[in-house]
Formats: C-alpha cells, structure tokens, sequence
C-alpha cells in the first residue's frame, strides 16, 4: 500500500513539473521568436541609428511608460483575474458585464493617459533630453498610451478566456510586421523615424489584436456608469495596489537613464538600454511562461501554504535548470552576441551583462516566491516588498555607475536581486511557512557555482581558453539540467512523444 501510494505521488509530481516544461516551452516559443525578430530589429537599429539613436528611442519610451503606469491604473494586470474567474463560472452573461465594464475602463484609462502626456509634452522633453526640441515628438507620442491600453484590453480579454493561441498568433504576427515596417523607416529618415516608428507599432499592435479578439463571443451588455464603476471597483482596486509598484519602478528607471544621461551622456543610456532589453527579452523565455501560466495556477491553492511551498520550489527549479546554461552562454560568449546582435560600437556593455547575468540566478530564485503575495491578494505587502527593492537596486545603481561605470550598474543589478531574494525569502517564511527544498538549495548552489566559474574565465583567461573552458562549463551545465529534468518528469520519453506527433 505505501508503495502504491508512493508510486502516485510520484506520478503527481512527475505530471505537474511536465506541465510546468509544457507551459515554459509554449510560451518560451513565443519569446523565442519574438526575440529573433527583435535581433534582427535592433542590430539593424544599432547599424543605422547607432548608440545615440537606441538612447533617444530608450528616454522617449521610459518617460511615457512611467505616465502609462500612473494612468492605466493597473487594469491590464488585474482584470486578467476578473476576466478568467467570470469565464470559469461558465455563465455567458456574467463575463459579458466583466468584459463590458472592463472596456469602457480601458477607454477612460487610455484617454487620461493620452492627454497627461499632451499637457506634459514640454515637461518630459525638459527632463528626458535637456532641450525643449523634442515636445512634438512627444506630443505625437501621445497617442500611443490610449492605443497601448486599448490593446491590453484585447490581450486580457483573450487570455482571460484562455484563447491563447489566438493571443500567440496576434503577437507572434505583430512582431513580424513592426520588422517590416521599421527598416524602411530608419533607413530613409533616420532617428527622424523613431517617433513614427513608435506609433505604427502600437496601431499595428491594436489592430491585431482587435482581430483576434473578436472571435470570443462576448456581448455588450447595456451599462450605466454607475454600473461599470460598481462592477470595475475590485479591479480597479487591485490594479492601483499593482501598479503602484509598476509606476515607482518606472520612475526609478527614468531617473536612472537621466542620471546615466547627465553623467556619461546619452550613447551611455543607449549602451546602458540595449544591455537591459537584451537581458529582459533573453531571459524572458523563462520569466512570461511563469507570469502566464504559474501565477494562475498558484492563485488556484493560494489557501493551502502546503501546496503553495511545493508549486513554488518546483515552478523555481524548473526555471532554473532552463535558465543555468541560457546564462552561460550569454557569459562566455558574450563579445561575440553583442557583435552580432548590435555592434562593435556597444562592446561597452558587456561587463554590465556579465553581471546581470550572474543576478537572474537569484531572481530566479525570489521571482516564484513573490508570487505568492499576489495569489493570496496580500497586494499592500506586494507594494511594500516592491517599493522597498526598487529603492535599494536603485541607490545601487547610481553609486555603482558613479564609481565603475557601465560594469557598476552590472553589479549593482546583481546585488539588487540578491537583495530582493533574501528579503522575500524571510517574509514568505515568516507569514507562510515557505522554505526552499533541499533539491532547489543543492541545484541552486551547483549551478551558481558553474556560472561564477563561467565569469572567471572572461576576465582571467585569453580569449582561446577561454572559449575552450567555458565551452566544457556549458555542456555541463547542460548536462546537469537534462539530468535533473529527466529525473523529474522523465524528459527523454516526453522528447520522443513530441517527436512521434
């Protein structure tokens, strides 16, 4: 009998890291592309724009990002939770008023937004650049914060309903035409084409996105506003708790990139942003798969501290095992992506990767575990633990880019999630119960150990040696995650049913 029982729990175990791979793979696809179309975006932005270009592109979106968090109020995030609930219940007339009620906030947000960057026009041009030359280019931009929350509103209604391949089809096409459509506009008008650029991006965005939505047969119900405020009051009330961590996070990089700007001036914010986006979207394999599919999963048992611990530490060993070898690569051949993704002129930033690199292993160690404040709507505790992290990685930052430059802000990045891990770690034990498995504690320090391994050869080794160590480094780090993946979900028999099909 304990055999058997042993033996389904093993099962259990086995099915639920295979969802989690499941899930991490579909939407890691997703990324994957899209990160091949923004390579191909920005090595051609790099070669005709150059630093410069990359810079002005960089403060004219975090400046209108921080007035999108402010105004969106958070609806993008928090009606993902409305919208699915009201689905699950299966009552059609239910999600029509959510749905409803949801699109008529999302016009007002976006209208609000629209127009605080209009009025702050000469503001934002002021404080982003130093001059007042570029209040048009603001102005025109405007309009991409009303386009921008009209589209979230499409995305949450489809993924709210679960119509995910229909949200992969509008992104995955979305990517590609903004590719298109951006090279003939650099090429012919140069950084005159950022702002234009910008734009068609966001209509193109609504436009699809528009499409595909429509294909859910959801009604417009009949609303007073009355009505719609009464039925958008928890999701409004969620999403200003959410945002508000959003909008001091954008706050805090728009002052950074100033200060980069001021100190280094703007080809440093444009090397400085290339590094950031491209660790976001490399890393983002990992990351989306998690806040698409595990937050879902995790608000499921949000009132079991049992399951919740077990979720976590298997949703943060798979992300590990995936991102080890994707950051030993970055690490040991990090002079050659920079030259293939930008170009000789960027070189600068790769001590700044080189570190940011060894961070996202205790990102991805805290990243599950935050989580757990939003799946049970401890959205006060979320806020703090989020202000009080951005703070400190932002006080790093600036000390570490006033006194070591670009390779400053690498580390600072890193010692900010360390920051942030150990912070999160001791509030989750504390307030429910939750510790890291000693399998994540033994893989953790394992792969850690390969990467600062993988650092040492950059800085102590020549370049042969270095290809050649870090090139055994890699294979074992990979070896290590096959290992462990198989020992978990058996992976080599799920490889050979994919293939089959």
């Amino acid at each position: 009998m304990a055999e058997e029982t042993q033996s389904v729990q093993t099962e259990k175990d086995s099915s639920s890291y295979r969802s989690i791979f499941k899930a991490t793979s579909l939407f890691g696809g997703l990324q994957a592309y899209q990160i091949v179309i923004n390579v191909i975006k920005t090595k051609l932005v790099a070669i005709l724009l150059g630093p410069a270009g990359v810079g002005i592109s960089g403060l004219y979106t975090s400046a209108t990002d921080l007035i999108q968090q402010i105004t969106s109020m958070g609806l993008s995030s928090s009606a993902v939770r409305n919208v699915s609930e009201a689905y699950g219940t299966g009552n059609h007339e239910r999600v029509s008023r959510v749905v409803t009620a949801f699109r008529k906030l999302v016009w007002i947000t976006g209208l609000l937004g629209m127009i605080a960057v209009l009025v702050l026009s000469p503001v934002l041009s002021k404080t982003s650049f130093g001059d007042s030359a570029h209040v048009v280019g603001f102005m025109i931009i405007s309009v991409t914060l009303l386009l921008s929350q009209l589209s979230s509103g499409q995305r949450v209604i489809l993924q709210g309903t679960r119509k995910l391949k229909y949200l992969a089809k509008s992104t995955a096409i979305g990517v590609t035409i903004g590719l298109f459509l951006s090279i003939p506009l650099f090429y012919f008008f140069g950084i005159n084409g950022i702002v234009p650029n910008i734009v068609i991006g966001y209509v193109t965005t609504l436009l699809l996105t528009t499409y595909f939505s429509r294909k859910v047969s959801i009604e417009n119900v009949p609303m007073t506003t009355r009505e719609v405020f009464l039925e958008g009051k928890s999701m409004l009330t969620m999403g200003i708790a959410m945002s508000l961590t959003h909008v001091f996070a954008s706050l805090i990089s728009y002052a950074l990139r100033g200060f980069i700007r001021a100190q280094g001036g703007v080809e440093d914010v444009g090397i400085f942003t290339a590094g950031y986006q491209l660790m976001n979207q490399y890393t983002g394999l990992v990351f989306t798969a998690m806040i698409t599919d595990f937050y879902p999963r995790l608000s499921a048992v949000n009132t079991d501290n049992e399951k919740c611990r077990d979720m976590v530490n298997k949703q943060a060993e798979v992300g590990l095992l995936i991102l080890a070898p994707m950051m030993a690569v970055c690490i040991i051949f990090i002079s050659v992506v920079v030259r293939l993704l930008f170009s000789e002129a960027f070189l600068a930033v790769n001590d700044y990767i080189i570190w940011c690199a060894v961070g996202i292993l205790f990102k991805m160690a805290s990243f599950a575990i935050g989580y757990i404040l939003l799946a049970k709507a401890e959205s006060k505790l979320f806020l703090i633990t989020e202000t009080i992290s951005s703070a400190v990685t932002f006080c790093l930052n600036i000390l570490g880019y006033y006194f070591f430059g670009l390779i400053g802000l690498g580390i600072a990045s890193a010692l900010g999630f360390l920051f942030y891990m150990l912070m999160i770690y001791f509030i989750a034990k504390k307030r429910y119960e939750f510790r890291y498995s000693s399998s994540f504690v033994k893989m953790f320090c394992q792969e850690f150990l390969v990467i600062l391994l993988c650092v040492a050869c950059v800085y102590l080794l020549p370049m042969l040696y270095r290809y050649i160590v870090g090139s055994v480094l890699i294979a074992f780090t990979l070896y290590m995650s096959f290992r462990e993946l198989n020992k978990r979900m058996n992976l080599t028999s799920f490889v050979k049913s994919k293939i089959k099909k």
